[in-house]
């Protein structure tokens, strides 16, 4: 996604707003697709990868796209009602992941080397939304300051006159006649020079890439001219503070839970020391036990889920193992002699430093297995909080839209900033899992205020001709400070919370001191 903002958003104020957001929700939507049926890791990793790269581009470039067909007195109201659905897309994700994922009986396969898993239905129903946006988008027109910055005249008069007549229409004004009585002369696009038609198709493209790749490095480096450097690295200051507290703390929450669940788990394990069991048939779930020096002598293993099971310095004699499905499940220092694993996922690194003498893999299990911490109730647990973390942005995202165009852009980010702030320090009294959820939508409520009033900044504060290439930029710096905070906060789940609290805290603190440093755009025309 930081690629793909970069890279779209340049692109965008060259090619056009409209064009440029068909390709990247194109190339979003086909590897999504892609991704939901190719088989192996590095293969689901490279869809993954271009979908992002895809996607990516769809904010800078959306946000620049809707706030040059809106009216000035209510430009922010608007850009901020267009930021719920950021909201929305959160509350589909978790409700459909809560819906098809923990229905494992979905699954089917095709002998031993394709299999379609739950998860992969919720790949492909995600790519629907940007499915819908393509076929939407075919029906809507160009910006007209797209067009009115490259010299197309025409063009921007036919679709401003379309805006009029609707609106006039709408207003029960439908005899009001369209008229322009000035036109700003801009300097137009570079363009090509004729290379004739003797030249070789591939060198007519190479110089059209080139000239291309040109005039969007001559676009980003215009951002640090003199006239918009302060500017840029102010913004650029706010936004990697605000990301890199935001995502950090977003994605450090449900992994503190998650450490909040496994500590409350591993309080009810269960311990059995030298224990001797022949001749006994195990059909039945084996969870949460730990067996130390134990003997086992002609039992039987069928039809069975291990989770969360060790077994260390055991013996296993003449045993035999069908149809086991496990998860966090280890054999430490254990011997097995003369014992057959059938249609098993127990694969060689699930036994450290363990014998084998005599004993036989058969037909192992392929393909996606349980992951290491997979009680149901606990998936449950984690698309829930999903889906409430999600669901607890409307309230800052309505008094956000209500407020935006009174008190204004900088209030409202600096205001929702310093609160954010506060309420950090809350998260030293959350020691439980419903307190930590409860915090997690607490942070989220009042923190969306802050970034709708900063896409709404970012958009006013750049001219036309610029507007999509700085907002990819920033929004590619935030995807860099994501992976940061990110990297750093979940490092110290299950050490200590002050450390991740006191850097979200002191991000949060600088960057509504800098935004008061920015110029206010509230009722300014766009330039």
């Amino acid at each position: 996604m930081m690629v793909g903002a970069f890279l779209w958003g340049g692109l965008a104020d060259r090619i056009g707003r409209r064009q440029t957001l068909l390709i990247s929700l194109s190339i979003n939507s086909v590897f999504a697709f892609f991704s939901s049926f190719v088989q192996g890791y590095s293969s689901f990793l490279l869809c993954r990868l271009l979908s992002g790269v895809g996607i990516g581009g769809s904010i800078p470039i959306v946000f620049s796209y809707y706030s040059e067909f809106l009216a000035q007195e209510k430009r922010g109201e608007h850009l901020s009602w267009l930021c719920m659905f950021w909201m929305i897309g959160g509350i589909y994700a978790s409700a459909m992941a809560w819906a098809i994922i923990p229905h494992y009986g979905w699954s089917f396969q095709m002998g031993s080397a394709y299999q379609f898993h739950s998860w992969r239905v919720f790949v492909l129903v995600c790519a629907f939304p940007s499915v819908a946006a393509i076929s939407a988008l075919t029906t809507m027109p160009e910006s007209p300051r797209f067009f009115l910055e490259n010299g197309k005249h025409d063009e921007a008069w036919m679709i401003l006159k379309q805006v009029h007549d609707t609106n006039m229409r709408a207003k029960g004004y439908p005899e009001r006649v369209f008229s322009v009585t000035t036109i700003k002369t801009v300097k137009q696009m570079d363009e090509l020079v004729d290379m004739g038609e003797g030249t070789a198709w591939y060198q007519r493209w190479r110089m059209k890439l080139a000239d291309l790749f040109n005039q969007v490095w001559g676009n980003f480096l215009a951002i640090f001219s003199p006239e918009y450097r302060r500017t840029t690295l102010m913004m650029m200051a706010v936004w990697f503070s605000m990301s890199f507290s935001y995502y950090g703390l977003t994605v450090w929450f449900p992994d503190m839970i998650k450490y909040l669940q496994k500590q409350e788990y591993s309080s009810r394990t269960k311990v059995f020391i030298k224990e001797k069991v022949e001749h006994v048939t195990f059909n039945f779930t084996l969870e949460n036990q730990v067996h130390r020096n134990g003997e086992y002598f002609n039992n039987k293993f069928m039809n069975l889920k291990m989770k969360s099971m060790v077994f260390e310095d055991s013996l296993f004699e003449e045993c035999y193992f069908e149809d086991i499905t496990s998860s966090n499940t280890f054999f430490k220092n254990c011997t097995f002699i003369a014992t057959l694993f059938y249609n098993t996922d127990l694969f060689k690194y699930r036994l450290i430093n363990s014998k084998l003498v005599n004993s036989t893999f058969l037909h192992n299990k392929e393909g996606c297995m349980l992951s290491d911490f997979s009680d149901e109730n606990s998936a449950y647990m984690i698309y829930f909080v999903s889906f409430l973390g999600t669901l607890a942005v409307l309230p800052g995202n309505i008094v956000s839209a209500l407020l935006m165009d009174k008190i204004g852009r900088l209030r409202m980010l600096a205001g929702s900033s310093v609160i954010s702030c506060v309420s950090c320090f809350f998260l030293s009294f959350g020691n439980s899992e419903s307190a930590m959820i409860a915090l997690l939508c607490l942070f989220g409520g009042i923190s969306i205020a802050s970034w709708n009033a900063l896409d709404v900044l970012t958009v006013e504060l750049y001219p036309s001709d610029k507007r999509c290439t700085a907002f990819g930029f920033l929004n590619a710096l935030c995807k860099l400070a994501a992976v940061l905070g990110i990297s750093i906060f979940t490092s110290f789940v299950g050490i200590t919370k002050a450390v991740p609290i006191l850097f979200a805290s002191g991000a949060l603190a600088a960057g509504s001191f800098l935004a008061f440093k920015l110029p206010e755009t509230r009722g300014q025309v766009l330039q």
